[in-house]
C-alpha cells in the first residue's frame, strides 16, 4: 500500500477482553486518509457503566467529549464496518485486533513496517522518542503524525539521492 496516496484507515480497537469471544469491543478510534490527507474520523466508545473492568473503565476517562457514546456493544462495531467499507485497515496489534475485527472482509496489515519499526509493548513511547512527538491519548493521531514524519524523511532523502547524483 502506498500511504502517500491510497486511501486506508488506521484503527485502535480497545477491547474488555483479549478474546473476542469472551469481550466485547469498549473503543474503536480510527482515521479516514487519502495519502497524507485526514478525510473523516471515528471515536465510538461504550458507555463507562457497561465497561465492567474497573481499571479499563479508568483508562477510557480520557477527552469525554470527543467521542459517540452507545449503549449496545454490537453497534460500534457495525457503524465501524459502514464508515470502513471495503478500505484497508492500518492495525495496531495483530492478536486481540484481528480477533474482533474478523467479520470484516478489509485488507488489514500492521503499521509497524511503515514506520520501520516492530511491534512492543513501548512502542508508543519508541514512536515519540523516534518522530519527537508529544504523548496523546489518541494513538492514532501519533500514528498519523509518523507517517507524516516519515513520508517528509523520504522526501527529503530523495532529494539528498538527486543532490548527489548531480554534484557526481
Amino acid at each position: 500500500m502506498n500511504l502517500e496516496k491510497d486511501k486506508y484507515i488506521i484503527v485502535e480497537v480497545i477491547p474488555t477482553h483479549s478474546k473476542a469471544d469472551k469481550g466485547t469491543i469498549a473503543q474503536i478510534s480510527a482515521l479516514k486518509l487519502e495519502g497524507l490527507k485526514l478525510l473523516d474520523r471515528f471515536d465510538y466508545r461504550l458507555k463507562d457503566e457497561l465497561i465492567e473492568n474497573k481499571d479499563l473503565r479508568e483508562m477510557l476517562q480520557y477527552d469525554k467529549k470527543s467521542f459517540t457514546y452507545v449503549d449496545n456493544p454490537y453497534f460500534i462495531l457495525e457503524k465501524f464496518k459502514s464508515w470502513a467499507q471495503e478500505l484497508p485497515l492500518l492495525i495496531l496489534e495483530d492478536d486481540y485486533t484481528l480477533d474482533y475485527l474478523k467479520e470484516m472482509n478489509n485488507k488489514k496489515e500492521l503499521i509497524y513496517p511503515y514506520l520501520e519499526m516492530e511491534h512492543s509493548y513501548d512502542v508508543f513511547h519508541q514512536i515519540m522518542k523516534k518522530y519527537h512527538l508529544e504523548p496523546s491519548d489518541h494513538l492514532v493521531d501519533l500514528l498519523y503524525e509518523a507517517i507524516i514524519y516519515e513520508s517528509n524523511n523520504k522526501d527529503r532523502k530523495k532529494k539528498n539521492e538527486r543532490k548527489e547524483k548531480k554534484d557526481y
